[in-house]
């Protein structure tokens, strides 16, 4: 069977090697311990009670069969109500210790999966390069809700019935202890039992994560790329390679199946061999009339109560002996949460917050570099941007371009060389607050499943209606959000697709020109739009840029000729810069690239 990591490199959570049980609940142990003692208190006196019930159940046999049955001298009315009353404190127990665990798990999770979202928001940028969406949000959302519920459940279960198998063994040792020590003989045995398959599940369990994020990633990618699966017939082949993803999962679901089911019937058999040696046993007391525990010789009563206690037993000795799998799944699944909260640094920046902000964007011999095979992405770059003013970056693909906008926001870390902001490194600013001087429009926009004036106020808190409609109106908007049901108020459901393209770019300039930031930039944000749509889009941008410090990426080389400098890239380098006539003057690589954007113009 092929390893599910080959199907899917670099992006499934890897969780920590293994180690022996107790480390690894010490690690899960603080989110389901801290401020929940007194709930774990009441959940472990619920179980003890409940449990200390059982033996009373096999011990109400003895008077019955020896001096209800046989002598009749026992008060009829006294076995109903013990009954009702043994079963009713059986049953708020067993309530109360479900309810109370079940908070355990769920302010467990909560406080996990919490910590989780917030890690996902705050990690360095390598972490989303790294992981795919689809294993952070199984990891976020369903990992630890499983693993949570799992965990705590097999604690109710260890905890009801190992108290429940305290309580009948000690029981049974008061009614006859040497038939009782032939019962603890399977003790031994079923620990083995569950040490040897713990060990094999939980090795299944994290293959098995691995494979499940392999799957969510290939119907991730084909929900993305559903369009070019259809254009290129890719059907078959993508369904084929989920088929041999999902067989791959089935196995080891099957293999997990096996190991978990292992423990019932070699449990049973155990309890079997106990069962007919205690028969043995006590028939050869009664027959040699030495039970020194009933007084020498074994009554009915005692016999029958024995033998009821000792299979009670069975019950929670299986229930223990099965709680295996659900424990080390749910330990698994709360580790690659934990792997992910521990393997991801949050981004880091400094105190300098200067204001008033300028704009003044200095580059000073900046170097890129993406893996040493690789090519640099940028190579001794240096630029000085003027408060206010419109630099466009263009060259061909693969330039650099995109790489050095995405290093003011700290997108990116540069290699080499170091970039001021004012006068002040990028390392030695707050990063929210650097973030807070930058608005960006980009060719690929990003809307919230929220309405027009959530995603325009974006970031803010509380929404400026009257602003957002400045706004809209800035960004040519308003005649077709009036036109909406419910105006700025309507939800624009998944990623805004039921806008046009040239309306989601405009909402975006919208949302910039409410964020009011100091600094702009533009990445490729008129592209792939029909003439009328650019039109709009770029009287909105003109507006956009007034008065802003201004980044331009335009692959149309005819939106950047009013820029107050522009400048060319090529393999990492800036080979060129000036205005648009300089350029074209100098007839160097701007002049081939406006050349050749006139001629696809054209076309």
């Amino acid at each position: 069977m092929p390893d599910a990591s080959h199907s899917l490199p670099n992006h499934a959570l890897s969780g920590v090697q293994s180690m022996p049980l107790r480390q690894r609940l010490r690690r899960v142990a603080p989110y389901f311990w801290t401020g929940l003692r007194g709930t774990w208190a009441g959940a472990a006196l619920a179980t003890l009670v409940g449990a200390a019930t059982e033996p009373l159940i096999p011990a109400l046999l003895k008077p019955l069969l020896d001096n209800g049955f046989t002598q009749g001298d026992l008060n009829l009315w006294l076995v109903p109500l013990f009954i009702i009353g043994l079963f009713l404190v059986r049953g708020v127990a067993q309530f109360i210790g479900q309810y109370t665990l079940a908070r355990v798990a769920n302010d467990g999770m909560l406080a996990l999966r919490k910590d989780l979202f917030e890690r996902v928001q705050q990690a360095q940028m390598g972490l989303f390069s790294r992981h795919s969406a689809s294993a952070l949000s199984n990891t976020v959302v369903y990992e630890v809700q499983t693993g949570a519920t799992q965990l705590v459940q097999a604690f109710l279960v260890i905890s009801r019935d190992g108290f429940t198998l305290v309580a009948l063994l000690i029981y049974l040792l008061y009614l006859n202890w040497q038939l009782t020590m032939s019962v603890a003989v399977i003790v031994p045995g079923v620990a083995w039992i569950m040490k040897t398959l713990s060990k094999r599940l939980y090795r299944i369990t994290k293959t098995s994560q691995e494979a499940t994020d392999a799957l969510a990633y290939v119907v991730e990618e084909n929900v993305l790329a559903h369009r070019i699966v259809r254009l290129h017939g890719a059907q078959a082949a993508q369904n084929r390679r989920f088929g041999d993803l999902s067989r791959q999962l089935r196995s080891l679901n099957i293999k997990s199946t096996i190991a978990s089911s292992a423990m019932t019937p070699a449990t049973q058999l155990m309890a079997a061999m106990a069962l007919s040696a205690v028969i043995c046993i006590a028939l050869w007391q009664s027959r040699q009339g030495g039970d020194a525990a009933i007084g020498g010789q074994v009554s009915v009563g005692s016999f029958v109560a024995f033998i009821s206690a000792m299979l009670m037993l069975i019950a929670p000795l299986r229930r223990v002996a099965d709680v295996a799998k659900p424990m080390t799944s749910g330990i698994a699944a709360l580790e690659r949460g934990l792997a992910l909260l521990e393997g991801n640094l949050a981004e880091s920046g400094g105190n300098a917050r200067p204001a008033p902000v300028r704009g003044h964007i200095a580059l000073q011999q900046v170097g890129v570099s993406f893996g040493q095979d690789l090519a640099p992405a940028l190579q001794q770059i240096d630029l000085d941007v003027r408060p206010g003013e419109v630099v466009a970056l263009v060259g061909p693909s693969g330039a650099g371009k995109t790489t050095l906008v995405n290093l003011l926001p700290r997108f990116l870390q540069p290699g080499s060389g170091q970039i001021l902001i004012d006068g002040v490194p990028l390392p030695e600013w707050d990063l929210a607050y650097l973030r807070q001087q930058f608005a960006m429009v980009s060719q690929d926009v990003v809307m919230f499943n929220d309405t027009v004036a959530a995603n325009v106020a974006l970031g803010s808190g509380a929404v400026d209606e009257a602003r957002v409609w400045d706004c809209l109106e800035a960004a040519n908007l308003t005649e077709h959000v009036r036109s909406l049901p419910q105006g700025i108020h309507t939800p624009l459901g998944h990623n805004a697709s039921q806008l046009s393209g040239g309306q989601r770019q405009r909402l975006a300039i919208a949302r910039a020109l409410y964020k009011d930031a100091p600094m702009l930039i533009l990445d490729e944000a008129t592209s792939a739009l029909d003439t009328e749509s650019e039109r709009l889009v770029q009287q909105a941008l003109q507006r956009l840029m007034q008065g802003r410090t201004t980044l331009v990426i335009a692959h149309r080389l005819s939106t950047i000729e009013h820029a107050d400098r522009v400048v060319v890239m090529q393999q990492g380098r800036i080979v060129e810069q000036g205005t648009h006539a300089q350029l074209l003057a100098l007839d160097g690589l701007y002049a081939r690239l406006q050349a050749y954007s006139g001629q696809e113009g054209q076309q």
